[in-house]
């Protein structure tokens, strides 16, 4: 008869937390791996005004020079969005900007941004928005010149395309480039021509960390994506004020409807229709047919705007990116080109319901900045 063996259960019970142990500390070495990372950037630029509108020559009598603080968030493979765009870097950011010029004054901006790589993380891509505060914002009486800025506080945006070469000397490294900086208060007061300044930027950025090996999820990536199409139904919101200089902040609601396709995991093209009520085009179109009898347009004149528009959306996990160009089919009034186009950020609280902000512009005037809330169907 065979002896039966009494630690058989032991061991095969000991095998089993070796095995367990042996998978938790794995998970944790590869959490910890894909751990995000700290990174600070300095930035130095200089370069020119714009001159989008005839109203800035008065303004212009220097090169703005800036400085640009940047403290990054770098993801290494946490989420599936991190592979999916190349491991981008986000985080907050501290602008300031010297516009050289008595009647511009200074610039003053923070935000938030992503940093977005290419040829072999190499070129960088940086888009960057916030909230901008001005130390001379226009007045009638002791800065009646400065047509730019109409409000003390703005928005400011910034795009920089940087050659960068990371740990050069340990963890210090270089970037170089150009950038494009924009503030506007979208016409929430007047006047608001607003300021785009090009330029070029040297900095230093430096690693708090030494980053991981990337994990490759090329399941993720390679993945196809399909949606059927979807409808949208959104309401942007807000308060502005017309051309005419101190004729008080007017509500407007555009109303729109899209419908749009999901190219891949990132993108998706857009098609809709949207309808302006904008007041404060009403209480100009009054204005104008009084003040200036000579210009054939009559106080009664409809000032509801219908517009079509094309548009493109990128998603970056819960946030996304817009981007619009539409051409208005009723527009009575013609106060304003009959093109225009917006740039928006949202945020999607859920698969359906978003809310975001957008600037709604012509050219490079903005008319409105608005509030965003909608349903993705």
């Amino acid at each position: 008869m065979a002896k039966k063996n009494i630690f058989a259960p032991l061991r095969l019970k000991m095998k089993a937390l070796a095995c367990a142990f042996f998978l938790m500390v794995t998970a944790l070495v590869s959490a910890q791996q894909f751990d995000d990372t700290n990174a600070f950037e300095v930035n130095i630029f200089r370069g020119n005004i714009m001159l989008h509108s005839p109203d800035l020559v008065q303004v212009i009598t220097g090169h703005p020079e800036s400085v640009m603080l940047s403290f990054a968030k770098k993801t290494h493979g946490k989420e599936a969005w991190h592979d999916i765009y190349n491991f981008p870097d986000y985080g907050a950011y501290f602008l300031y900007q010297n516009f050289n010029s008595p009647i511009l004054g200074k610039n003053y901006a923070v935000g938030a941004f992503y940093n977005f790589y290419f040829l072999r993380r190499h070129l960088s891509f940086k888009i960057a928005q916030g909230i901008a505060m001005t130390t001379n914002q226009y007045d009638k009486e002791t800065n009646n010149k400065n047509t730019a800025f109409g409000s003390k506080y703005m928005a400011n945006t910034v795009f920089a395309l940087n050659y960068k070469k990371e740990n050069l000397i340990d963890q210090f490294g270089l970037q170089t480039g150009i950038t494009f900086t924009h503030f506007s208060n979208g016409r929430l007061k007047s006047p608001n021509s607003g300021i785009n300044t090009y330029n070029f930027n040297i900095g230093i950025n430096y690693n708090f960390e030494n980053a991981p090996n990337k994990p490759k999820d090329s399941v993720a990536v390679r993945m196809k994506f399909t949606e059927p199409i979807r409808y949208n139904v959104l309401v942007r919101a807000g308060f502005n004020e017309s051309l005419n200089v101190g004729s008080g902040q007017k509500p407007f609601y555009h109303i729109g409807f899209y419908a749009d396709k999901r190219l891949n995991r990132k993108s998706a093209l857009q098609f809709g229709s949207e309808l302006f009520l904008t007041t404060s085009i009403k209480e100009y179109i009054r204005f104008r047919s009084i003040a200036f009898p000579e210009q054939p347009i009559d106080a009664n004149t409809d000032y509801k705007r219908v517009g079509i528009f094309v548009g493109h959306e990128l998603f970056i996990n819960r946030i996304s990116i817009e981007a619009q160009l539409g051409y208005y089919v009723y527009d009575p009034a013609h106060i304003d080109t009959p093109v225009y186009d917006r740039l928006g950020m949202k945020y999607y609280i859920t698969k359906q319901i978003f809310a975001g902000v957008s600037v709604k512009t012509h050219g490079f005037l903005a008319e409105a900045l608005e509030g965003v809330v909608g349903v993705r169907l």
